[in-house]
C-alpha cells in the first residue's frame, strides 16, 4: 500500500513537473520566438535541473512538439466549443469574435503555428508536422461549417474562411484589433453568403 502510494505520489510529482515545464516553454516560445528561447532560459524560469528537464523533454525540440500539440488541443476544443449546431454563422461570428478578442489581449503575436512555421521552414521538421496536422485541422472545421450552411464547394469556401482568419490574426498583431472581429465575423458572413447564393 504504502509503495502503491509514494508511485503514485512521483507520477503526480512527474506530471506536475512536465506541466509547469510546458507552462514556461508556452509562454517564452510565444513572446520571444522558439528559436530565441534556449532550454537553459526554460531550465533556470522553471528552476529545475537540467537533468530533471532532460528526462521530461529528451531535446528541446521534444519540447517545441509538445508545446504545439498542447496549443492544438487548446484552439480545437475553443472551436469545438463555441460551434452552434444547426446555425453555422453564429458560429462563424462567435470565432469572428473570439479571434477579435485575443487580439486585444496584451502580448497578443498572432498565430502561434503561423510564427512556428516562419521559424521552421524545412517541410519534413517534426515542427512542421505538428503545424500542419492542426492547419488540416481547422480547415476542415471551416468547411464543415461552410458545408453546413449550404455552400457550394464547401472545401473551396473552408479555404476562404482560413485565409480570411489567418490574415485577421496578423493584423490583429500589427494594428489596432478593436474593430477586428466585427470586420473578420462581416467578412466570413459574406464568403459564406456568397456560396450559399451559387448553389
Amino acid at each position: 500500500m504504502h509503495a502503491e502510494t509514494t508511485e503514485s505520489g512521483t507520477a503526480r510529482s512527474g506530471t506536475a513537473t512536465r506541466e509547469r515545464i510546458l507552462a514556461v516553454a508556452n509562454e517564452l516560445f510565444y513572446a520571444q520566438g522558439i528559436r530565441a528561447t534556449s532550454a537553459d532560459r526554460i531550465i533556470e524560469d522553471v528552476g529545475l535541473t537540467k537533468v530533471t528537464f532532460y528526462r521530461h523533454f529528451r531535446t528541446k525540440a521534444h519540447l517545441v512538439v509538445a508545446y504545439l500539440e498542447a496549443q492544438s488541443a487548446a484552439e480545437q476544443a475553443w472551436m469545438t466549443s463555441i460551434r452552434t449546431p444547426g446555425d453555422p454563422l453564429q458560429s462563424l461570428r462567435a470565432l469572428a469574435s473570439g479571434i477579435g478578442a485575443a487580439s486585444c489581449r496584451p502580448g497578443f503575436r498572432g498565430c502561434a503555428f503561423i510564427n512556428a512555421a516562419a521559424e521552421f521552414p524545412d517541410a519534413d521538421d517534426p515542427v512542421r508536422s505538428v503545424v500542419d496536422a492542426h492547419r488540416e485541422w481547422i480547415y476542415q472545421e471551416f468547411a464543415a461549417i461552410a458545408a453546413e450552411a449550404g455552400a457550394h464547394d464547401p472545401e473551396s469556401v473552408g479555404r476562404q474562411l482560413v485565409l480570411l482568419r489567418d490574415g485577421a490574426m496578423v493584423s490583429g498583431y500589427l494594428q489596432d484589433g478593436t474593430q477586428l472581429g466585427d470586420s473578420l465575423g462581416a467578412a466570413f458572413t459574406s464568403v459564406v453568403t456568397s456560396a450559399v447564393a451559387q448553389r
